[in-house]
């Protein structure tokens, strides 16, 4: 497994594929408030909306272990106490900031501030991994990304203001995802990448559903059959997305891998013009793409050494 997930080309591979996927996201919750009638300011609403998404990814996955590799849903007393805290974090905590941050921030004010976790992904893995530091090439990528979400965002309604309840839950659901990162590289050891998903999916989903469903108003959501079908959608995504992400997490560098999602609000800024209708694609979202493409360029970009070249010419 190792060998396989440490192949450039596969890593980058289900990088972009995982960024893209957690991209459609935002057109899906679009969609789903409307369809599902969700009152933007129903905070308790959305805690049970993102509860239901990632309590049916969590148990998804856990039952495809069950099936398949049975071993590798056991883990010991230490682990379970990890995997507590990390549901805690990476979904209760992150997402509960994330729905309820987004209800209250402008579409580029979101992106741009969701897109941060990679500069905390980063600026985090430099500290903790001697491996992984900042230098140039980073960080050019980090401001040729950055640069990218600001592009495919422009035009939107942009407002220099900040609450705390708006801008203020983003930075710190980019931070909590940050912070997941790192503990998923730091502290999984011995866990299996997708029951790692699935325990922290399924740990975070029952704490969510915990606190929102007994305060849950009547009729606060309308289930509809495109409703369950954008839920289900959304659900598997968040399966897919974050097991594989975790997979190759396991295996590479935390800074290098996170550069690829600032693909995931610029791939989000393209769904969301093709399926939601007030939203257009232009030539801002094509320079994005290319501003993105620049940083991830950046990062990949290795300086030929003489020992390199010495190597490709035996």
């Amino acid at each position: 497994m190792k060998e396989i997930l440490t192949r450039k080309w596969i890593v980058i591979s289900i990088a972009v594929f995982c960024s893209i996927l957690w991209g459609s996201a935002f057109p899906v919750l679009k969609v789903s408030y409307t369809e599902m009638q969700m009152a933007a300011e129903d905070t308790i609403a959305k805690i049970v909306f993102a509860g239901i998404r990632f309590l049916m990814a969590g148990l998804l996955l856990l039952l495809g272990l069950l099936f398949t590799q049975r071993k590798a849903l056991k883990v010991t007393r230490r682990q379970l106490g990890f995997l507590v805290i990390f549901g805690i974090v990476q979904t209760a905590l992150q997402y509960f900031f994330f729905y309820n941050g987004l209800a209250n921030t402008s579409g580029m004010q979101g992106a741009i501030l969701v897109s941060s976790g990679t500069f905390f992904t980063v600026i985090l893995a430099h500290f903790f991994y001697k491996n992984d530091r900042m230098n140039k090439a980073k960080t050019i990528g980090l401001i040729a990304g950055f640069a990218g979400i600001v592009v495919a965002n422009w035009g939107q309604s942009f407002q220099f203001s900040f609450q705390f309840n708006g801008e203020g839950y983003m930075i710190l659901a980019a931070l909590t995802g940050a912070i997941g990162t790192i503990m998923a590289k730091e502290m999984a050891v011995g866990i299996h990448p997708f029951a790692l998903t699935g325990w922290q999916l399924t740990i975070g989903a029952s704490i969510m559903l915990a606190i929102g469903l007994p305060q849950m108003q009547e009729n606060a959501m309308v289930f509809t059959p495109l409703g369950w079908g954008l839920l289900i959608y959304s659900a598997l995504l968040s399966a897919v997305a974050f097991a594989l992400w975790y997979s190759i997490l396991k295996y590479n560098k935390a800074g290098e891998i996170s550069i690829y999602k600032f693909i995931t609000p610029v791939s989000g800024a393209v769904l969301s013009a093709m399926f939601i209708a007030d939203e257009h694609f232009n030539g801002l979202i094509l320079a994005a793409l290319g501003l993105v493409a620049v940083g991830i360029i950046a990062i990949n970009y290795k300086v030929p050494t003489k020992r390199n070249i010495q190597a490709n010419l035996k």
